[in-house]
Formats: structure tokens, sequence, C-alpha cells
């Protein structure tokens, strides 16, 4: 049964034109997709799914290809273009890479992560924010959120916040403190820890801003928030940029234990 690829337009992204590329030149030299997996060492179906662009290759695949084809390093360069240019649709690349994630590293300093918000508290955000339709994005978000946390084997989540998230009741009392019940019994699971920084820390790299490092099967990549949109980041220089914020901020955090009691300590307001 011939394998059924999701439409590419090149014209969308950078990284929609290298797959379409890269299918051109595979089918121009008379390669099936088994053959030129064992090229660059993959499978057919990953093969498929980098030419479908629902997979990134890597730059070890892209000199194989060059060498094959005789394009120089016109693919290599083609990836460290699409690397580093805006794409349009990192969204959705971002929720693939969550959704295969082995491990998340997440840096938050103004609100509870999105693995460990409450409905509640979601639909408190969202209706703060800019979206046009309010219930849309709470389905959105909460989908996204089960869609990582419902896996038969989810990922590991390390997560690193600013002590004022505790204090700040996004959507009022009674919100909040639901909110921080669930955070402290999310915090018990055996594949989440999370630390806090307290102001009495003082300055440190998370001021810049909220991020996230997604450990995948091979490599890691990151994502940078930002006021309207964010940041999806494949460049391994960069990424390890962000391994080290999340430790140089880590360095500055209670350790796991006194951050339940931290949890508790703010839970005893409303008791």
């Amino acid at each position: 049964m011939p394998i059924v690829r999701d439409p590419l337009e090149p014209k969308i992204s950078l990284w929609h034109l290298l797959a379409f590329y890269l299918r051109f030149l595979r089918e121009k030299a008379g390669l099936s997709l088994t053959q030129c997996g064992k090229i660059i060492g993959v499978t057919r179906s990953t093969v498929s799914n980098i030419e479908a662009g629902r997979q990134r290759p890597q730059e070890d695949q892209l000199v194989k290809l060059d060498e094959k084809y005789g394009t120089g390093k016109l693919l290599q360069l083609m990836l460290w273009f699409a690397r580093n240019a805006h794409d349009p649709d990192w969204g959705r690349q971002l929720v693939r890479y969550e959704e295969q994630s082995e491990s998340i590293r997440i840096y938050h300093g103004r609100t509870i992560p999105r693995p460990f918000e409450t409905e509640e508290y979601i639909r408190a955000l969202v209706d703060e924010g800019t979206a046009e339709d309010a219930e849309a994005e709470v389905a959105e978000r909460i989908a996204r959120q089960q869609a990582l946390l419902d896996r038969e084997k989810p990922p590991f989540l390390w997560v690193l916040m600013d002590e004022s998230v505790l204090s700040c009741w996004v959507g009022g009392r009674d919100v909040m403190k639901a909110q921080l019940i669930h955070l402290r019994k999310m915090m018990d699971l055996p594949n989440v820890i999370v630390r806090f920084v307290q102001s009495s820390a003082g300055a440190h790299r998370g001021f810049d801003g909220p991020f996230q490092v997604i450990s995948i099967e091979d490599r890691d990549v990151a994502y940078a928030g930002a006021q309207n949109g964010g940041r999806l980041i494949e460049g391994p220089g960069e990424v390890r940029d962000f391994w080290t914020k999340f430790e140089h901020i880590g360095a500055k955090a209670l350790p796991a234990d006194a951050s339940r009691d931290l949890v508790d300590q703010y839970l005893e307001q409303y008791t």
C-alpha cells in the first residue's frame, strides 16, 4: 500500500521547501524510499515522513545526500537556513516534539507551566488574553496537555519556577487554591521534579522569559516563549545555550523536598 503524504506546500516555510526538494532529488535520481533510507541509515517510513514535512532531517543525513546527489553543500545550507529562519508552522512542529519527548525541562517565571494547569486556571489565563475564540483556545490547550501526559509512558518533566507564581491569584482565590492542590499532587509523581527559585535568590538567567528544552530520541530542541508567540530552536549550539541557562537557574533553586514544603506553606493560606 502506498504511503499517503500530507499536502506539502513549499512556499509555507524553508522546512517545507527542504522537504519538497528532498523528494524531488530522490525521484530525479530514481531512488525508492527504501533505497534512500539505506543511504542515510533510516527506514522507508522515516524517509517518507521527512519528505512530507512530518519529521526534520539531520545534518549527518544531508551530508550523505549531498554526496549522493552531487549537490555540494546545498542541502546542508538549506538545513542551516531553515533552523535559523522564522518558521510560520513552528507551533505544530513544537506539539509534535512534545508528543515524542522523552523528557522536557521547563522554566517559567510568571504562571504555572501548561502541563500542570487545571482547566479553570487555563480558562482564567485565556480570558485575559487575546484569543478570538476563548472556548476553542481552552479546548486546544487541554488537548495538548492530555496528549503529553496521558501517554502510556509520559515524559520526565524537570520544572523550575519563580516563587512569585505561587502568590499570583490567577482566576481568584478558589481557582488558585484548586491549582495549587493539583500542582502539589503532581509534584509527587515519579516522572516529575519541580523546584522553585525564591525572590531572595536575586536575578537569574530566566529573566529574559520562559523556555523549555525538549529531549527526543536522538537530539534536543528548545522553545523560547515571547509575547504574541515564541520561537522553536533546533540549532545544536543555541539549544546548548538553553541547557546552560536551565542549569544556572537550577543552581539558585530550592531542592525538590523544600519546594514541596513551599507549596504546602502557600496552601495553608487557604485553610
